[in-house]
Order: C-alpha cells, then sequence, then structure tokens
C-alpha cells in the first residue's frame, strides 16, 4: 500500500486563540495534516489538550516576548503562525457610545496583539527563507455594522490592510501572508455576542441572528458556518498547495458579499 504523506509533517505551527471555536477547529485541522502544534490562550482551558499549550495575554507587551523566547528556544523557529485571537466586549448602539476604552481595547486585541506577535516571530522565518503567516480576520473587515460592532470592523479593517502590506514586505524574503475572513460562525463567542446583543435590543436570540444576517446583506446559505469549515481552508492556504498565494484576503462567509472588493 502507498504510504500516505502529510501535508504539513515536520512543520511547527502555532494557533493564538487556540482553545475553542475557530481556533481550536483550526489546531486540529493542522494537526490532522501532520504539523506540530502549539497554541496559545489567556487561560488553560478546563479539559486536557492534545497539544502544547502556552499562557499568553496577547494584549501584554511583555507576555507577546514571554511566548516568543519560549517558543524559539524550544522549537528553534516556527513554520506557521495562525494569528486568529480577537473579539470584542465594546457595546453596541454606535460611535457615540463607545469610550476611548472600547477603541483602545479592540485596537488592541484585534490589531496590534498580530503586529507584535509577527514582529517577534517573523524574522526567524525569514533567516530560513521560509514561513507562512495567517491572519484570521472578519467578514466586518469589509461590511462593518455600526450598531452591534463598530470598534471590532475598524480594527480588522486595519488588519486586512495591514496584512496586504505585510505580505509585500516579506513575500520576497520567502514568507507567505494571508488573510482570512469569516462570516458568522458558529462559536461560544458568537452566541455570547448574540444573547448580550439580543438583551440590548429586546429580541430573541433567534430574531436577532436573523436581524444581524439581514444587516449584512442576507446570506444566501441561510446559516452560520461551522468552525470546521473555516479551518479547512486554512490548512490549505498553510500548506505547500497553496505555495503561490500570498497578499490575499479569502472571504468565507455563505455568500454574504455579493461582488468582489
Amino acid at each position: 500500500m502507498e504510504k500516505i504523506t502529510k501535508e504539513l509533517a515536520g512543520k511547527i505551527a502555532l494557533i493564538t486563540g487556540g482553545t475553542k471555536g475557530i481556533g481550536k477547529a483550526i489546531a486540529d485541522e493542522l494537526a490532522s495534516l501532520g504539523a506540530t502544534v502549539i497554541v496559545s490562550a489567556r487561560q488553560e482551558p478546563a479539559e486536557e489538550l492534545p497539544y502544547h499549550f502556552i499562557a499568553a495575554d496577547l494584549t501584554n507587551n511583555d507576555s507577546i516576548s514571554e511566548l516568543a523566547e519560549q517558543l524559539l528556544k524550544q522549537y528553534g523557529s516556527l513554520d506557521i503562525l495562525i494569528n486568529n485571537v480577537g473579539g470584542t466586549s465594546a457595546p453596541t448602539g454606535g460611535f457615540s457610545v463607545l469610550s476611548d476604552a472600547d477603541w483602545e481595547n479592540d485596537l488592541e486585541l484585534n490589531l496590534l496583539a498580530a503586529i507584535k506577535l509577527d514582529r517577534a516571530i517573523i524574522p526567524s522565518m525569514i533567516a530560513k527563507n521560509s514561513g507562512v503567516v495567517i491572519h484570521i480576520s472578519s467578514l466586518n473587515g469589509k461590511l462593518p455594522l455600526y450598531a452591534s460592532n463598530l470598534s471590532y470592523g475598524v480594527a480588522k479593517a486595519a488588519l486586512n490592510n495591514y496584512s496586504k502590506a505585510l505580505a509585500s514586505e516579506v513575500a520576497s524574503q520567502g514568507v507567505r501572508v494571508i488573510t482570512v475572513s469569516p462570516g458568522m460562525v458558529k462559536t461560544m463567542a458568537m452566541e455570547t455576542f448574540l444573547h448580550n446583543y439580543a438583551s440590548s435590543i429586546g429580541k430573541s436570540f433567534e430574531e436577532t441572528a436573523q436581524l444581524l444576517m439581514d444587516s449584512l446583506g442576507g446570506v444566501p446559505m441561510n446559516r452560520l458556518a461551522q468552525p470546521a469549515e473555516i479551518a479547512h481552508l486554512v490548512g490549505f492556504l498553510a500548506s505547500p498547495k497553496a505555495s503561490y498565494i500570498t497578499g490575499a484576503n479569502y472571504v468565507i462567509d455563505g455568500g454574504t458579499i455579493p461582488t468582489i472588493f
């Protein structure tokens, strides 16, 4: 019988925010393709993971430095960096209800965390002329919703722009940089957001989910994505099959955006 070679065998991958939701699905996907997987999050999950876990708060500069130092000391360098950590705790209601702290928190978590970790890790990729960096953005970086998550969408739009510029800078040095922008995904974080939003506008969970899909212009598939569906795309982009892809932003949204822009 012919031996099946896993596409990411021998590769070292870090997934930030990799203990649940999309991050956990990506960790599972990359491991299934043969990669050695490391995940980071602020707190170790209650359930035991089959991956090396490193506690890290990516809104803290010292924590980012410690994460990078520990990784490079133990593994020498990374082959794949998935900047997945993100989210928002800002209130709904538009620009007038957002405080300076709301803006700063969303920019720190959804933009600056990726920039700072890239700055700590990418030089080791450049040194060996090889590496893949994938930024997990959001459909809201292209279609911002002022009433529900304005500061989050603005931060993700900035991440998209940064990712494109970085891709152009490091492409000739062997490092590919790609953005993946999911639409609505069925995760615990999304369910918590929808429950909170539903409470703030006095509607049911189901009504709020439909309202949010409608506010995006509708989702032709009429459902939320499963985390694994995002992870399958990330697995392909991290693999040698995508060796000529860099600087692109892949929107995976069930057909929400009607045209390419």
